[in-house]
């Protein structure tokens, strides 16, 4: 997974899957605020950057969901970070500013859910 792969630099390969997931949330609503920023400051390539690597990080959420298991949940998943996917794309293609942040709201509550979720719930291993 793309997104997955930017932690291997910070020592994410010891971290659990639940703060992995955590890791990948936090990282995309910093990239979402850098876009934004960039598109303020009329940086057109950090702009760039920053929603590449916001793509790459819903590319790897969605890659990593289990359709099989997951059921409703995470078809509900896959098509929400689809949804996401299209408002960087259409934010970045006419630098709106507006779908940046309603992209980044929709997964901070993904996110936001996420981090109440006690982590012994997650992964058991077996």
């Amino acid at each position: 997974m793309k997104g997955i792969n930017e932690y291997k630099t910070v020592g994410a390969e010891s971290a659990s899957p639940h703060k992995l997931i955590q890791m990948l949330f936090d990282t995309y609503l910093v990239r979402v605020d850098q876009a934004i920023t960039a598109i303020q400051a009329k940086d057109m390539n950090a702009k760039g950057i920053a929603t590449s690597k916001a793509l790459a990080i819903v590319g790897g959420l969605e890659e990593g969901l289990d359709l099989e298991k997951g059921g409703e949940l995470a078809e509900n998943l896959q098509a929400l970070y689809r949804y996401v996917r299209q408002r960087l794309l259409v934010a970045t293609d006419k630098n709106d500013i507006e779908a940046l942040k309603e992209a980044r709201e929709l997964i901070f509550q993904i996110k936001d859910a996420w981090d109440q979720i006690p982590t012994e719930f997650h992964f058991h291993q077996g």
